[in-house]
């Protein structure tokens, strides 16, 4: 008698499915081995990352606007088969919001798992209709005259933000500027964390 799989039905018919396209050489083992370990790699550091090393680099900043997706696979996120990635840059005007609408669509290639939160349909709703309420819940307060812009995150097109830097970071090492910075400060729902401070 074969010994039941122990797996939820879901894993065990995922491992069968790609066995099956591994099978008929639409994908490669090396590739599912690949995208497998991206993904248990991916995570808000290395989109702390980019965005430390774009306040740092000017000319890094201006390919990070121009094309995040190819920008994002130098710096090692697994882009092959990812929607392409958008970066949001804040300014002393501007500040940006992300949302997927629909479900919890989110740049996992450089943010890892999205957060409770942004999948629940409370804040999909009211990001849309009232943003400043749902950023003060955060302790995030914004400047008077500063305009909120949210952005749908959508299956066809993710979103990062980048935000200001912090005044009195100059001279402030990559790794540091990195530490200023989680996966709330990149999809707009926070400050970084300096800036933070100096808003209180």
């Amino acid at each position: 008698m074969a010994k039941p799989d122990p797996r939820p039905d879901s894993v065990a018919l995922l491992e069968k499915l790609l066995a099956a396209l591994a099978s008929k050489g639409i994908v490669t083992e090396a590739e599912i081995a690949e995208k497998r370990a991206a993904t248990e790699r991916a995570s808000p550091e290395l989109g702390a990352r980019m965005v430390a090393r774009a306040w740092a680099d000017p000319e890094f900043r201006a390919r990070l606007l121009a094309d995040g997706t190819a920008v994002a696979a130098e710096m090692g996120a697994m882009m092959k088969g990812n929607p392409p990635l958008g970066v949001l840059e804040d300014t002393p005007s501007l500040h940006h919001l992300v949302v997927c609408t629909l479900c919890s669509c989110y740049p996992r290639a450089v943010l890892g798992f999205p957060p409770h939160w942004y999948k629940s349909s409370a804040y999909r709703a009211r990001a849309v209709r009232d943003p400043r309420g749902v950023l003060a819940e955060w302790g995030t307060v914004l400047p008077p005259g500063m305009s909120v812009r949210v952005v749908d995150s959508t299956a066809d097109y993710r979103w990062l933000v980048l935000p200001m830097r912090p005044a009195g970071t100059e001279g402030w090492s990559e790794d540091q500027l990195t530490a200023l910075l989680g996966a709330d400060e990149l999809v707009g729902v926070a400050l970084p964390r300096v800036a933070q401070a100096a808003a209180a």
